[in-house]
């Protein structure tokens, strides 16, 4: 009698055309319950199918010694079972702190990275992960706290190119599976597992979701919200795989950005960032959306625009150079950026206002100017309100009265916020809406370099 476990697991890889039979397959092995299960149903159906499998397993250095014998405990299991162990190891913390990114995302990015990497060393086209249906839940909630967009809640897929490399595939042959039926079966085989001590640390969101949020939502709103978020999963992977497939058509035929119903915008430039190698977010996203041949910074040093049909233009480096169309920039933390021969820097400040003793430096609600600013120059027709002033002016009228000459006026650096209003002028005051006020509980402080 076939195992009836092993035969829904074969049964997946072959309706999702996971795997072919005669494929190479890297077999992603943590040592926890739930890879240890996909090493062994992936060895019971490996003759049948005429797979070669290798078990690769990543050491993040986090859990010093524990970490050490997870990976000795999977090369013993890859030994007995007669299969092929790679393993690497890479101090997540340090690339963490230089990368700037939260410990999960930069164990995510490594671990990835070794897989991508170790299969195409070996001539090996797919890599199967042991993700199930209790991750989908999870990272549904996870995804949602977060803001995420219907592309992030429709979850994981059953196949996906990898985030290292597209030319490698991932696969995930467990993920109609619960993890209870997991559990049942290694139990009934006899199957060695270690536990991640990390599992159960309240500091990752994700460990608070599983262990805090669920159970009560499952005891004070809807005993059955596994099954009810697995089925808005599958409806939004559904729409949003046809809207990314009008939104490759539209790439395609090259349809006007503008004539495009709003989602299929949002769909476009997603599709164009990923291509362009850039991690797609909301903010960008609209950034670019609303904005045609504006340059939005993606970090310090990586700039990126769109054009009539919503192609993705990117640049490195210094945006001296930059169309003196503009330039969209991200505030949050504290940066520099060159635009137009000047070089600005920002910070977010609470305490003790500092009292303004140079030039070249002032203070602004932070509130008041939201996370994105526009660099460009001024444009006939631009209002201003200085400081101390009852009503906005035109921007003219003003360097008129400065006896700014008119060749100076067009080089002079103008930001305004993301909707449009000039906050600050090269030169002049700043304005009235944003200065500093009692109830401001943080400062932007904005200091300018010519040269």
């Amino acid at each position: 009698m076939v195992d009836e476990f092993i035969k829904r697991v074969e049964q997946a890889i072959v309706s999702k055309r996971l795997l072919p039979d005669g494929a190479s397959v890297l077999v992603a092995v943590s040592g926890g319950l739930d890879s240890m299960v996909l090493l062994h149903v992936m060895h019971a159906l490996a003759p049948k199918h005429g797979w070669t499998l290798t078990a690769a397993h990543f050491n993040h250095l986090i859990r010093g010694r524990t970490a050490v014998a997870d990976q000795r405990f999977v090369a013993r299991a890859a030994e007995e079972l007669g299969v092929r162990f790679e393993s690497a190891s890479a101090d997540v913390q340090a690339f963490a702190k230089a990368q700037k990114l939260s410990i999960e995302m930069a164990a995510r990015t490594l671990r990835h990275q070794f897989f991508a990497r170790t299969a195409r060393g070996l001539g090996v086209g797919k890599v199967a992960l042991a993700h199930h249906a209790d991750d989908q839940v999870e990272l549904f909630l996870l995804r949602l706290l977060r803001g995420a967009s219907g592309v992030g809640l429709a979850g994981m897929h059953w196949s996906t190119p990898s985030p290292a490399d597209a030319r490698v595939t991932l696969v995930r042959p467990l993920l109609n599976l619960r993890k209870r039926e997991l559990k049942v079966w290694a139990d009934d085989q006899k199957i060695s597992f270690r536990e991640d001590a990390t599992n159960a640390s309240a500091d990752i969101l994700r460990n608070r979701i599983r262990h805090k949020l669920l159970p009560l939502l499952r005891r004070e709103y809807q005993p059955g919200i596994d099954n009810v978020l697995l089925r808005e999963s599958d409806l939004l992977r559904d729409e949003t795989d046809y809207i990314a497939a009008e939104a490759t058509q539209a790439i395609r035929s090259r349809k006007k950005f503008d004539a495009m119903p709003v989602a299929l915008q949002r769909r476009v430039l997603h599709a164009e960032l990923v291509r362009a190698g850039i991690t797609p977010d909301f903010k960008l996203i609209e950034q670019l959306r609303i904005s045609v041949g504006l340059w939005a910074s993606v970090d310090a040093n990586l700039f990126c625009r769109r054009d009539e049909r919503g192609g993705i233009e990117t640049k490195t480096g210094a945006a001296a150079d930059f169309n003196p169309g503009g330039l969209r920039v991200n505030i949050t933390g504290t940066h520099s950026v060159r635009f137009q021969g000047m070089t600005l820097t920002w910070a977010k400040r609470t305490g003790a206002l500092v009292p303004k003793t140079k030039t070249g430096r002032e203070f602004f609600d932070a509130a008041e100017i939201g996370k994105t600013v526009i660099l460009r120059h001024w444009r006939p027709g631009d209002r201003f309100q200085p400081i101390g002033t009852k009503c906005p002016v035109k921007l003219q009228d003003i360097f008129t009265n400065q006896k700014i000459p008119r060749e100076r006026r067009h080089t002079l650096v103008v930001a305004t916020t993301s909707s449009g209003e000039v906050f600050w002028v090269e030169r002049l005051r700043i304005g009235e809406r944003f200065k500093v006020k009692p109830a401001t509980k943080q400062r932007l402080e904005w200091k300018w370099r010519r040269g």
